[in-house]
């Protein structure tokens, strides 16, 4: 099974420029393992290479899976409203995006539902104009909406999250998303050939659960419609009672934080997939050419998908070298390293330079004590998505 990486070759002849961003990206990932051991006293901007912004908590779907939405979701209701409140403005992030001007960190755009922002199309171009990548991860229900200026604008990529053909995807993310997942890209499309563009490249995001594995050859069919570049197999990121108590002990414990985030990824939805089949499944997808490049994340041996599903105490990859290359900022202006769990905030751009929020001792006391944990990973940690990306591959798996 091909990996993300594999997006780098593809994309070296039709899109040079986007192509050197990411392959840069990943040389600075990658001699992070060769830095790793650096905590206090070192500048980790010389290897930052990845920029989450996270710029509102609001959504307008209710995804079932969703660790901030969904069915175990820690930002539903009243929570996500009183949060919304407290989104950055436009002008505090132009501050971050011209200190970072020299780095040239490719920017990752998400939410909630980041067109939910009401300034992401102004955001956007600043970020292209400072010379800088930038890819967005949306659901797609409002892509039609703005397509003219995205265009016109020449975003990078776009993400779309998609889990199925239409009735089961309907049933996961809400009546009527794939419909207008469908009239997004066809507005994207329709673009691009009216303005003579070849940007952005598009691609589609798909979590795989009991729910929805039996359908993924469906939504592969469907989506060489879309004139997408690559289609990402996320595997989805899980855990239960018995890894959240030791991690919220943990980090109590030894961070002094107290953990709540990942209880919205104890859904069971892991629950009942055949791993056997899954795999199966993944293979003839990945023997198919729809097209486009398709990946799975984490590209597993064939034997050992069950033990994804079914052992989540298993560690299939580790080494998070996350804390060292790539940061997230919350919609609140929070910094913190990981993109999913936003607990133990390291400072807020509000109040300081995000280089100093960045080599800060708080970030650094961070970094010591994952050093310190078995694998060099959190005990919650062990199916983070972050990790299943970036982590090193586990002998045998």
């Amino acid at each position: 099974m091909k990996t993300n990486t594999s997006i780098v070759p593809k994309l070296a002849f039709s899109h040079p420029r986007l192509a050197y961003g990411l392959a840069r990206a990943f040389f600075r990932q990658a001699l992070t393992r060769k830095k790793k051991r650096h905590t206090y006293g070192y500048d980790h901007m010389k290897n930052f290479a990845l920029i989450y912004l996270k710029l509102t908590p609001l959504c307008n779907l209710h995804c079932v899976m969703c660790g901030q939405r969904g069915d175990r979701g820690v930002l539903k209701g009243h929570a996500g409203a009183e949060a919304a409140k407290t989104i950055l403005s436009l002008d505090t992030y132009k501050k971050m995006v011209d200190e970072l001007k020299s780095v040239k960190p490719i920017y990752y755009i998400w939410g909630g539902e980041p067109f939910l922002y009401p300034d992401l199309l102004p955001l956007v171009k600043y970020i292209l104009d400072s010379g800088c990548l930038c890819a967005i991860n949306t659901n797609g229900t409002l892509l039609e909406r703005y397509a003219e200026q995205i265009v016109r604008d020449g975003w990078h990529n776009i993400f779309v999250s998609l889990d199925a053909f239409q009735d089961v995807n309907d049933a996961m993310r809400g009546k009527g998303s794939y419909e207008n997942v469908v009239k997004g890209f066809a507005a994207i499309n329709r673009e691009k050939k009216r303005q003579g563009k070849t940007l952005p490249i598009m691609g589609v995001v798909t979590t795989v659960t009991k729910l929805n594995y039996e359908s993924l050859p469906d939504l592969a069919v469907a989506c060489k419609d879309f004139n997408i570049v690559w289609h990402i197999y996320n595997l989805g990121t899980y855990t239960n009672d018995a890894i959240l108590a030791r991690h919220k002990s943990h980090m109590k414990e030894h961070l002094d934080t107290d953990i709540y985030m990942l209880d919205g990824y104890n859904t069971g939805y892991n629950n009942g997939v055949d791993g056997a089949k899954a795999h199966q499944i993944l293979e003839t997808i990945h023997g198919t050419d729809y097209g486009y490049l398709s990946i799975t994340v984490p590209a597993l041996n064939p034997e050992k998908t069950h033990e994804y599903y079914s052992e989540l105490d298993t560690h299939v990859r580790d080494n998070c070298i996350v804390p060292w290359c790539q940061a997230n900022v919350c919609y609140n202006g929070d910094v913190t390293f990981c993109a999913d769990y936003n607990e133990y905030v390291l400072g807020n751009i509000k109040d300081q330079s995000f280089k100093e929020i960045y080599n800060s001792d708080r970030a650094n006391r961070f970094r010591e004590e994952i050093l310190k944990c078995d694998g060099h990973i959190f005990p919650g940690c062990v199916r983070c998505y972050q990790n299943m990306l970036f982590g090193e591959k586990v002998k045998g798996y």
